[in-house]
């Protein structure tokens, strides 16, 4: 195969990787946004975590969305396979972020005959169900799922479909895996975490910052529960090899293993998103002066995440099992777009660096003071 058309390839799934990286960081606000009547006793109280969170919610839609369209147009097949087959898990993901889309906006506009409350609990509702829906399914990368691919089908006329689902569940069936529950679990925790460092970091009000310190430990034990049966399963399975002569899947004892082992900067940089998660997680309980945890966290998660997305497309590994057929997995060769299409959106993909330096600027800016309840008193447009 043409070497560039292979560089291509694992290019994207690099971007991806990177995307979905992003994403489970940026859940700080869903982690955020389930914690809201557990941390915050009063209005005023909840009305500052809503406008914490409120303030990045957008990076994370849109984060979503670019993830979605960059899978669509990298690799269609993936698309039309996950989003197609798989409709209802997908269906409810995004139902939960449309819910937290119009909980923002009015929750506190005049009128309103639902109440503040309820867009609140709408707010909690896909704080919950967000992470632990897409850790569910990013644990399918590695669980494999229940599907069945047939070019051939693209010669019929009548019903050129290539993709189709195994049973009728349409996606929640993988709610019934025990180890997808398990990293769905371990995003959620870990989303919780992640929002109560940015409220430590974002917030200063002498009731709420305590309760951040004191929710802190809870959240982060059941996030290295789940997370590290999650890993040690991984590390254990066999996986879904392809073999490099003949293009089949094949199982392969320890292949998630063996990919860490022939990967070294995929493993540096699950090993070192490991230690930044901790060292963000112990600093900040053990020093409640010290406000940057979000940030050594944060990259942390990237780090862990992007190494997590690379061991289960590179090195010769179908990412997206089909556990009906074996053969009908997917691989970064037999689902990426065209020589053309990749090429094209390379070019394009040059923007990223500058799209990402604004987001940082507009962070900065946002963040530039921190938020109390004197500024939402003052502030002409709050949630």
């Amino acid at each position: 195969m043409n070497t560039t058309y292979i560089f291509l390839q694992q290019y994207w799934w690099f971007i991806i990787s990177l995307l979905g990286a992003l994403l489970v960081f940026l859940l700080f606000v869903q982690g955020g946004n389930s914690l809201l009547f557990q941390v915050a006793k009063t209005d005023e109280q909840r009305k500052l975590l809503v406008n914490s969170t409120g303030r990045k919610w957008e990076f994370t839609f849109t984060t979503l969305v670019t993830f979605g369209g960059a899978f669509f147009a990298s690799f269609p097949l993936f698309y039309s396979t996950s989003f197609g087959g798989a409709y209802w898990l997908w269906m409810i993901i995004l139902f939960s972020f449309i819910l937290q889309a119009v909980s923002y906006e009015f929750q506190s506009k005049a009128g309103n005959l639902l109440g503040k409350k309820t867009y609140q609990i709408f707010l909690v509702i896909n704080g919950v169900v967000g992470p632990v829906l897409l850790g569910g399914a990013v644990a399918t990368f590695f669980t494999g799922s229940n599907f069945y691919i047939n070019k051939d089908n693209m010669a019929d006329q009548l019903m050129p479909v290539i993709s189709s689902w195994a049973n009728g569940s349409h996606g929640l069936d993988a709610l019934l895996n025990l180890w997808n529950v398990c990293l769905g679990l371990a995003v959620f925790f870990l989303a919780r975490v992640l929002g109560l460092l940015y409220f430590t970091n974002n917030i200063d009000d002498k009731e709420l910052n305590p309760r951040f310190h004191k929710a802190l430990l809870p959240n982060a034990l059941l996030f290295l529960v789940f997370f590290l049966a999650f890993a040690v399963y991984v590390l254990l399975k066999d996986g879904f090899a392809v073999n490099s002569q003949t293009r089949m899947i094949v199982m392969e004892p320890h292949k998630y293993l063996t990919n860490f082992i022939e990967l070294p900067a995929v493993l540096i940089s699950f090993l070192a998103g490991v230690v930044l998660v901790l060292f963000g997680i112990i600093k900040s309980f053990f020093d409640s002066k010290f406000k940057s945890g979000i940030w050594f966290t944060g990259v942390g998660t990237v780090l862990t995440v992007l190494a997590l997305f690379l061991c289960a497309g590179l090195n010769n590994t179908a990412y997206y099992p089909s556990n009906a057929d074996l053969q009908s997995s997917l691989t970064l060769a037999n689902s990426s777009s065209s020589l053309f299409t990749l090429k094209t959106m390379a070019f394009v993909s040059i923007l990223v660096p500058f799209v990402v330096a604004y987001i940082f600027y507009a962070w900065r800016a946002i963040d530039n003071k921190k938020i109390d309840s004197q500024e939402l008193k003052e502030e002409d447009h709050s949630y």
